[in-house]
């Protein structure tokens, strides 16, 4: 392979039968020097976290893996890393499941409103830890959420299996954010998310609530609100509602 990130991008995968936190165990290794592309996938998760501090429930059945990304002096900004990640599992969801999948802002993958998978993307240093948890075989009870599984949608698929494609996925969108920037990641996350003057709902980290029309995505990945008064808001953080 040329040197784009794709070498390292599929180094190695370490399946362990549980544990607390994939992210966290990656996080401990990226300050011990684990190496970019390395994969933790477990078959149990105890203690998985989601956006905004919520816990991530536990399914037998369900993927739940981590992979290091190690920033070089030329990337992109980071936070546009959510992007990534998000194009990449789509696009695996979408070998298996073409068309019925779509991306919420910045990186849930929703089956007509309800929750298919959810991302948590976490930094020390230069080191940029990747968490995916995919409904495979159970949708989990989210309180306040729908949830949905691939298995409900008549496509029955291991682990294993579906992180093969996703990591072929993730090294192929992370070459491409590195050669091509963010503006190529932005124009696939567009394609496979709410369309531009989509109504939506932000709830933000502390407690409020906006809403608008959906203005696109800012050189980073942030959400472009537009709302009264030609006003258009940056969201860099919150839970969208369609």
């Amino acid at each position: 392979m040329d040197d784009d990130g794709g070498a390292s991008a599929v180094l190695s995968v370490r399946t362990v039968a549980e544990t607390g936190s994939t992210n966290a165990d990656l996080l401990a290794a990226a300050t011990e020097g684990a190496l970019e592309g390395a994969w933790l996938r477990a078959e149990r998760q105890t203690a998985g976290r989601g956006r905004m501090g919520r816990t991530w429930a536990d399914a037998t059945g369900n993927l739940f893996a981590s992979t290091i990304v190690r920033l070089r002096p030329d990337d992109p900004v980071a936070p546009s890393l959510a992007l990534v990640a998000a194009v990449a599992l789509h696009a695996a969801i979408d070998s298996v499941l073409p068309g019925r999948a779509a991306i919420k802002w910045p990186n849930d993958l929703m089956i007509d409103g309800a929750k298919l998978s959810g991302i948590l993307l976490e930094r020390s240093g230069e080191a940029v830890v990747v968490g995916f948890g995919v409904n495979l075989a159970m949708a989990p009870v989210l309180p306040g959420r729908r949830t949905i599984c691939l298995a409900d949608q008549g496509v029955r698929m291991a682990p294993d299996d579906m992180l093969d494609r996703l990591r072929a996925s993730f090294a192929h969108w992370l070459a491409e954010w590195r050669r091509a920037g963010v503006g190529g990641i932005g124009d696939a996350w567009m394609r496979a998310a709410h369309p531009v003057g989509a109504s939506l709902r932000v709830s933000l980290p502390d407690g409020t609530r906006t809403e608008g029309t959906f203005a696109g995505l800012d050189p980073a990945g942030a959400l472009l609100l537009a709302q009264g008064g030609g006003a258009v808001r940056t969201i860099h953080a919150g839970d969208v509602d369609a």
